[in-house]
């Protein structure tokens, strides 16, 4: 079991999620396009503020934003980068030519645009200050072959310059080090130029992507854990990570779990222990289980789950579910589950005594004043309220396409207490509730304070290109829309279009001076060029006056990129490190 760093690689926590459709169905088109920044009060609701839609992204934190821009350790200036300019011998490609400085010229020769894309990082993008070493990728549209890679950190006293023939470079470690914990809260500036080398001579100069960075002054906690699908062979498993890992490992296979024979597991969650996985699983008609993912303990069975209980959550059409901190310890150990026990669409809330021996292990939780079905429950931490997705389109406890169903074309999140296992009055999350529009996959900020969620117009609430992310105060509010929806402009791609979904908030928060909270999201995207999903993380950061501003999106580039990643889910699993490269 791997023990905590100073870079949060603490506790693992994870879960998964599955789908039923794949393949050609989750190979959406490529993402991009450039949105705005923008934050909203997170007390009233208001919407506060929108940034430049251009490639300066948002205001980030340090500045007008809150910071001091002083430098994460106190302020001072430093030499991490070397005075003189990198050229870089990429593996198997010919290195930089020694003359390449004097080749692009000064730092504004060339064409003022029309050269490299950057797609990692995107500009506007915020790292965690334990964020694995930043990898620079770009698309060269003209057909550039020499590149010049140029980061500008205000409390450097240079410039970082690499000069190299690929379209991609990675920060070495040590420098990545030096720099997190020198300029935190610093402004720094990004940009990438390019032209066409031959015979000596470069022609063609042009700047490309160019914007800014930054670092934030707190770590991203805990670990991911996410549905993993390669579709050549039709292996679906669950794979997992700490945040600041160069790879990625396997943490649980259909074949590993012990409470039945399975070939494919999803629709998941992690226990508030981060001992176990729980799931659904799809060849079972649907029962949900839990399997042990602790190192040397992988797909054990609870020794907790009861003969009731167990015999409960393995009843048929158990959708999407749900557990909290606040009930689960012994005596107290609760599942909430969306089911659909008639396999017809009628889909209720229903409760689970995982520790029942005997007796009635499981109950419906009442709903009063929605008379439409439940589905894709999540459970404040602090035990008292359920978000749930009111809709008519559910199919074994899943949600499903409301075109497809007769009647209310649309779905809305609705919260409604616990109750004791009695539910109560359900009303609609304002905010999270337009008329019209499909709003689903609602997930709790670990303070409550906040709910993620996944909006479209329409299509399927499974698997729609139109899906991008918002966030809402708990309490209502008007919705803002995430920065990081936006894949860069300079793609010409545009979301809706890129099928953003699955929002969930990593474990814990940080806090920093001024009075600022930063939050960070994990969804999954089909942004990349390939067009299959993979995850972004990205910050939400709420100021002493409750107002709340949204960043552009990391790529986690330790991921297998040709495999389909997504419904991740974020927490302080005990995972087992990943191999080492």
């Amino acid at each position: 079991m791997r023990s905590p760093t100073s870079l949060g690689v603490r506790r693992l926590a994870y879960a998964f999620a599955l789908s039923p459709l794949l393949g050609a169905a989750l190979a959406a088109g490529c993402g991009s396009g450039h949105g705005n920044g923008s934050s909203f009060d997170a007390a009233s609701g208001d919407d506060a503020t929108t940034g430049d839609a251009g490639d300066d992204a948002p205001c980030l934190v340090f500045g007008g934003c809150g910071g001091d821009g002083s430098g994460g350790d106190g302020g001072g200036t430093y030499s991490d980068f070397p005075s003189q300019p990198v050229l870089d011998s990429p593996d198997g490609g010919m290195a930089a030519p020694p003359q390449a400085p004097g080749l692009f010229g000064g730092a504004d020769a060339g064409a003022p645009s029309g050269g490299p894309c950057l797609i990692e990082p995107e500009v506007g993008s915020l790292y965690p200050d334990n964020w694995l070493r930043p990898r620079f990728a770009w698309v060269a549209p003209g057909g550039e072959n020499l590149f010049e890679l140029r980061l500008r950190v205000a409390n450097q006293t240079s410039d970082l310059v690499v000069y190299t023939t690929s379209t991609q470079w990675t920060m070495p470690k040590a420098m990545w080090d030096a720099l997190r914990s020198h300029s935190a809260d610093v402004p720094m500036t990004v940009s990438v130029r390019g032209g066409v080398y031959g015979g000596g001579v470069l022609t063609g100069e042009a700047l490309g992507s160019s914007g800014s960075l930054g670092i934030a002054p707190v770590e991203a906690p805990g670990s991911i854990v996410y549905w993993s699908i390669i579709v050549s062979s039709w292996t679906a498993s669950l794979k997992g990570f700490s945040v600041g890992d160069e790879t990625v490992g396997s943490v649980l296979t259909p074949a590993q779990v012990g409470q039945f024979s399975t070939s494919c597991i999803g629709c998941h969650n992690s226990t508030p222990d981060g001992d176990y996985a729980s799931f659904s699983s799809s060849s079972n008609s649907w029962q949900n289980g839990f399997a042990d993912i602790r190192a040397g303990m992988t797909g054990q069975v609870p020794s907790w789950l009861g003969a009731a209980g167990k015999a409960a959550v393995e009843s048929t059409q158990m959708g999407i579910h749900t557990t909290s901190k606040a009930h689960w310890t012994t005596g107290d150990r609760i599942e909430i589950s969306a089911h659909d026990p008639n396999d017809d669409g009628t889909s209720e809330l229903v409760w689970v005594d995982l520790e029942a021996q005997t007796g009635t292990a499981m109950g419906t939780l009442a709903r009063t004043g929605d008379q439409r079905h439940a589905g894709a429950p999540a459970w404040s931490h602090d035990g008292n309220t359920i978000a749930y997705v009111s809709t008519e389109a559910n199919k074994d406890g899943r949600l499903d396409d409301p075109d497809k169903f007769s009647g209310d074309h649309q779905a809305d999140v609705w919260l409604v207490p616990y109750g004791n296992k009695a539910g109560g009055n359900a009303t609609a999350l304002a905010g999270a509730s337009t008329t019209g529009a499909r709003e689903y996959y609602p997930s709790w900020s670990p303070d409550d304070h906040l709910i993620a969620f996944t909006k479209t117009a329409t299509g399927s609430m499974y698997n729609s290109a139109g899906a991008e992310v918002y966030v809402v105060p708990a309490a209502g509010g008007t919705a803002t829309r995430l920065s990081a929806n936006d894949p860069p402009a300079c793609t010409g791609k545009t979301s809706p279009g890129v099928t953003n979904s699955w929002p969930k908030w990593a474990p814990s928060v940080g806090t920093a001076s001024g009075g600022r909270t930063f939050y960070w999201i994990v969804f999954s995207s089909t942004r990349d060029p390939k067009g299959n999903p993979q995850l972004y993380v990205t910050p939400v950061v709420v100021d002493a006056q409750g107002k709340v501003t949204t960043y552009h999106a990391l790529y986690l580039w330790n991921q297998p990129a040709g495999e389909n990643n997504h419904t991740p889910a974020w927490d302080y699993f005990q995972i087992p490190p990943p191999p080492v490269q």
